[in-house]
């Protein structure tokens, strides 16, 4: 091993990692110049990409979970010839592609979006059960590593144990984690806030550990090489590394290991800028260039990976000609199709809870969809996702034949794995927890939303009808908080999220429709633990009705010169249509409206949208939520009712009667607003 010439390119690495953060201003240069030596040797000598095609999807992935080290991925990516050194010095400006922390763009070799410590790992984790989902049922030809690189501030994030244990659990031999271990955090050293045996930890998760001097080349390539031999565990590779490498003052003297390096340019740090680029070998009148020693480097490894990459597309190939069918449907996946499926054919009991509904779905999906994996956080019987193992079974150690992964109490770390799954590409990713719950999910939601990642969430136990369980357990402002997604628009100009509250089993039906079809966003599910009325049909055929909920919104029932329109969602549906009879025995005519998709509805052309809430006509909302819930399409010349307070622990009928959700109760409110 030429252990000079990669000494040579790490300290490239550093010094143009401290120069896109000289020029920005703004930065994290002292974890990108201690983890340069690993990064480098992982690229230049063991990561398998294809050069002409960076997202080829049968590429090793690397998955970085401290964002804030993006100078480092962004100048090992340069010398791979990914990005240019122009590019490089737009860090952290406008419009550029190499932003403050990495956003997913496999093209440029970025596998993910990071910045909120401890989930890139997690997401590699996804990645790797993917993988080895797909090679389990198609072959060792599809194979490929999964790699994470993660800091001492991703170990100490509480979904790091949820991430080790999974992966361990599941003995995923294909993830090999490098943990960059320096001994030094943003605002204290690590032995401040904890003194954790890390190895151990990881060998209790059944992970193999190998500790070495992550600033040593020859030991990063051998602990690798060691680590791609495992067959029954991940690997995780500790190496102790040092904070701003290279740092020194203008006097020379070292600034290596300190806080201070970690969030400011060099020159605030008490570090010297030009004489630290002196120190590494370059000239800090001109430190944007990459080395001629470090070309030939690069320029070798790619010559390696065309050939490996060659071998590797021909057995594929031979694959290919040899199973035809399969090799058509490991198309489909990868392009992702999906099968017809008739939603209208799924048979539902009479008026049952829309969780009850959704496993009906479920259990068609297991059967005609072979490319998705549903989770649940030890709920599984109680969200009903377990209806997804009608037609599989459950991931276990070593055995990746099933499709469902029981995630245990860690609804963060599912949430997580799903976005990686996803990221991966070729499955359709699903997890299900009590709605409440979400709380727990919300950053791994937010990261899909940003990775514009098509998760679907199955959310159960969605309002104070929770009960007996009480207001720990009673969701009420959960929904409007996922709905504020749905008004943030993606880096593709559509709404972040699709959120959807089905109101009986016709419309749980055509969620989940709405759900698979929706390779755009994540899409939320919100369902019923408790029973409820199928809706009223007026054509005989409830099903082709609730189709209307594709469109966001859509009036249930209706009467020739009505006088209100009632609008809400969910449960609140068929409450609003007693209420409406109970109207009309009054002489009031009124018409009831289902907004399952507040977004959707919003998106649809002014005519189609006053013809199901007229703006002239008065309005009443019922939500069991927060009244802002619905506030967007009530608009302020209308009246809301929901709760303004949190739940309580009581029978769901005793709670209707004591917040006010009964018929008798709301007809008194729209009359009290229609001034009766």
């Amino acid at each position: 091993m030429d252990t000079k010439t990669l000494n040579s390119a790490a300290d490239n690495i550093r010094i143009l990692a401290a120069s896109m953060v000289e020029k920005a201003k703004s930065g994290h240069p002292g974890g990108s110049m201690g983890g340069a030596d690993f990064i480098n040797v992982l690229y230049s000598k063991f990561l398998v990409a294809d050069p002409e095609n960076p997202a080829w999807p049968w590429r090793d992935r690397m998955f970085l979970d401290p964002g804030h080290m993006s100078p480092m991925l962004y100048s090992v990516l340069a010398l791979c010839g990914l990005y240019t050194i122009e590019e490089l010095k737009e860090f952290r400006q406008w419009g550029s592609v190499t932003p403050g922390h990495p956003e997913v763009n496999p093209q440029r070799g970025v596998d993910n979006s990071s910045g909120p410590l401890g989930q890139g790992h997690v997401m590699a984790v996804g990645a790797a059960i993917a993988e080895r989902f797909l090679a389990t049922r198609f072959g060792e030809a599809f194979a490929h590593k999964t790699y994470a690189f993660i800091s001492d501030g991703g170990i100490q994030e509480e979904i790091s144990q949820g991430a080790g244990r999974i992966a361990g659990f599941l003995g995923l031999s294909n993830l090999i984690m490098f943990y960059d271990s320096n001994a030094v955090q943003l605002s204290t050293m690590v032995d401040a806030v904890d003194t954790e045996d890390i190895a151990a930890k990881y060998r209790a998760w059944n992970w193999k550990t190998i500790e070495i001097d992550g600033c040593d080349p020859e030991a990063c390539a051998k602990a690798i090489e060691e680590a791609q031999a495992e067959t029954s565990r991940p690997t995780i590779i500790i190496g102790h590394t040092i904070m701003g490498r290279g740092a020194v003052k203008a006097n020379g003297e070292s600034h290596e290991g300190q806080c201070d390096t970690h969030g400011q340019p060099l020159s605030k740090s008490g570090a010297d800028y030009p004489a630290t680029v002196r120190n590494l070998g370059g000239d800090p009148e001109n430190p944007w260039i990459i080395r001629d020693e470090v070309k030939q480097l690069y320029a070798s490894r790619r010559e390696e990976l065309l050939a490996i990459v060659a071998e590797r597309k021909k057995a594929i190939a031979e694959w290919e000609a040899a199973n035809p069918e399969e090799a058509e449907k490991l198309r489909g996946y990868m392009e992702g199709k999906i099968p017809e499926i008739d939603y209208s054919a799924i048979v539902h009991k009479a008026n049952v809870a829309t969780r009850t509904a959704s496993a009906d779905v479920l259990k068609v999906l297991s059967e005609k969809v072979g490319n998705m994996i549903v989770s649940s956080a030890d709920l599984a019987n109680s969200d009903k996702t377990e209806a997804f193992m009608a037609h599989t079974h459950a991931l276990t150690h070593g055995d990746f034949s099933g499709a469902f992964l029981h995630a245990g109490v860690a609804e963060l770390t599912m949430a997580s794995i799903m976005n990686g799954i996803a990221l991966h590409g070729g499955m359709i990713a699903a997890c299900g927890t009590f709605f409440v719950f979400s709380d727990y999910m919300k950053p791994a939601i937010r990261m899909a939303a940003l990775q514009q990642l098509p998760v679907k969430y199955v959310w159960t136990h969605d309002a104070f009808r929770v009960g007996e369980d009480g207001p720990t357990h009673q969701p009420v402002e959960q929904e409007a908080q996922m709905r504020l997604l749905e008004q943030i628009r993606n880096f593709s100009g559509r709404r972040s999220m699709l959120v959807l509250r089905p109101a009986d089993a016709a419309e749980a039906t055509v969620c989940w429709k709405m759900a698979m079809e929706n390779v755009y966003t994540p899409t939320g599910l919100i369902f019923t633990r408790q029973d409820v009325p199928d809706l009223p049909s007026t054509l005989g055929d409830r099903y082709q009705e609730a189709l209307g909920a594709e469109r966001g919104g859509y009036v249930v029932m209706d009467a020739a010169g009505a006088q209100i329109t009632l609008v809400g969602n969910g449960s609140e549906v068929a409450l609003l249509c007693e209420v409406a009879l109970l109207l009309e025995a009054e002489g009031i005519k009124a018409r009831v409206v289902s907004v399952p998709s507040i977004g959707l509805f919003l998106d649809q052309d002014r005519e189609y949208r006053d013809s199901v809430i007229p703006p002239m006509m008065p309005t009443f909302g019922l939500t069991a939520g927060i009244p802002s819930t619905l506030r967007e399409i009530i608009g302020s010349h209308g009246y809301i009712y929901g709760l303004d307070r949190f739940g309580a622990s009581a029978p769901y009928k005793v709670l209707d009667e004591k917040f006010g959700f009964t018929p008798s109760a709301v007809l008194e409110r729209v009359k009290s607003y229609m001034g009766l």
